[in-house]
Formats: C-alpha cells, sequence, structure tokens
C-alpha cells in the first residue's frame, strides 16, 4: 500500500499491538533489499508466534507513525441497494484492506450530494438506496483503517 520495509526495522502489528523485528524481506522466494509500494512480499519476523498477528493486521514502523487501531472513525458511504431504510445501529460487515469486521452505524453525521459532494441534511434519521451520507462507524472488533 504505502512505505517501504526493509531487513532490520522495527515494525508494530496494529490493532494486535505486536512490535518486532524484520529479520528478512523476499519476493517469489528470493531474497530483497527491501519492498517497496506495489511489491507483494512476505517478510520474516523475530520472536512472534502466528496467533499472535491475524488477517487486517496493519504492519508499520515502529519509530515513524505507527499504525493504530481505530475505536471509530468517519467513512462516506453509498446505498446502491437496500430494502427499506437505514439509521442509527445497522451493523454491516466492512472490508478494509484484508480485514471483515461488522461496523455499527453509531450516528449518520449527514447526507450529501452524490454529484457535488456537498451536504444536503444535518444529523438525517435515516438513509435510503440511492443516498450518500457520512457515517460515524464503531468497529465490534479492533480494527485498523488509514485515515
Amino acid at each position: 500500500e504505502t512505505g517501504i520495509i526493509k531487513p532490520g526495522m522495527v515494525v508494530t502489528f496494529a490493532p494486535a499491538n505486536v512490535t518486532t523485528e524484520v529479520k528478512s524481506v523476499e519476493m517469489h522466494h528470493e531474497q530483497l533489499a527491501e519492498g517497496v509500494p506495489g511489491d507483494n512480499v512476505g517478510f520474516n519476523v523475530k520472536n512472534v508466534s502466528v496467533k499472535e498477528i491475524r488477517r487486517g493486521n496493519v504492519a508499520g514502523d515502529s519509530k515513524n507513525d505507527p499504525p493504530n487501531g481505530a475505536a471509530s472513525f468517519n467513512a462516506q458511504v453509498i446505498v446502491i441497494n437496500h430494502p427499506g431504510q437505514i439509521g442509527a445501529g445497522y451493523a454491516p460487515v466492512l472490508d478494509c484492506h484484508t480485514a471483515h469486521i461488522a461496523c455499527k452505524f453509531s450516528e449518520l453525521l449527514e447526507k450529501i450530494d452524490r454529484r457535488t459532494g456537498k451536504s444536503v441534511e444535518n444529523n438525517p434519521k435515516f438513509i435510503k438506496s440511492g443516498d450518500s451520507a457520512i457515517v460515524k462507524m464503531v468497529p465490534s472488533k479492533p480494527m485498523c483503517v488509514e485515515a
């Protein structure tokens, strides 16, 4: 996605909050000096059990703005096709990177015009098919999202 990874770097996995050192970086079973955005790499880390990290975790540089889990986040959603109305409390399953987690709509902040992006209504009670809105979402399990 972003950044580089090199052997010897200290990385933190979020939201597991596990910190460790990168032993090696490889692509197609060949050692690399570094992995850059766009490379599909594998990397080995020191003293971390498979049980400590899982799908959906994000690895980042511990010294330079390490990743963190989000207690909540605001997202722009567009309702393509949904029977009836959607209000606060609705909890769809979200796919963010490789995480697959239910996230509750804790509040509908504003309904926006899909074409212009301008606010149409503040704090709407519900949204329906064809609507776009900014929604405060709360993940059911710790989750890492990009700002």
